[in-house]
């Protein structure tokens, strides 16, 4: 990222290089994973043949991510499935298949009713601590996105 190359090539994309960090290149764990992701499919190739390959492969990959993929961080589920607030239906269904299965063969979960995982409360880049914020802000965000839980 910070390659004379690099930066020619964000200039003639016309993106604007952020130095808010400079040399950190893990400032966004998120997009870090993603893209761990992305070059470790099988599917990845050493090279892209052209433009339009590598378009047409990024478009099949974050259909696959988003819509398919199932993320450890967020329950076992889709991002997809979290955006659109199904994710609370979707673990109920898993506890009742959880559930049925206890019940069948409870010597298989050591006499405990096991629990699909849960989804987080927040999930933050940078998360800012409550007393270096305003609290007034920190709550209304909070509440904003438990509205998608």
């Amino acid at each position: 990222m910070t390659s004379k190359p690099v930066a020619f090539l964000l200039a003639d994309l016309g993106i604007t290089k952020s130095l808010s960090r400079p040399y950190v290149s893990n400032d966004n764990p998120y997009s870090e994973a993603q893209f761990k992701t992305l070059k470790y499919r099988p599917e990845f190739p050493e090279r892209f043949g052209c433009y339009q390959d590598s378009r047409s492969f990024c478009h099949n990959f974050f259909d696959w991510y988003n819509n398919v993929h199932y993320h450890s961080g967020i329950g076992f589920l889709t991002p997809e499935n979290v955006h659109y607030g199904r994710a609370e239906q979707i673990i109920k269904k898993r506890q009742a298949v959880l559930n049925d299965a206890f019940a069948k063969h409870p010597e298989r979960f050591k006499g405990k009713i096991p629990k699909p995982m849960a989804l987080p409360e927040a999930v933050w880049i940078n998360k800012p601590s409550p007393e270096n914020s305003d609290p007034e802000v920190y709550t209304k965000f909070l509440m904003e996105v438990s509205h998608f839980h």
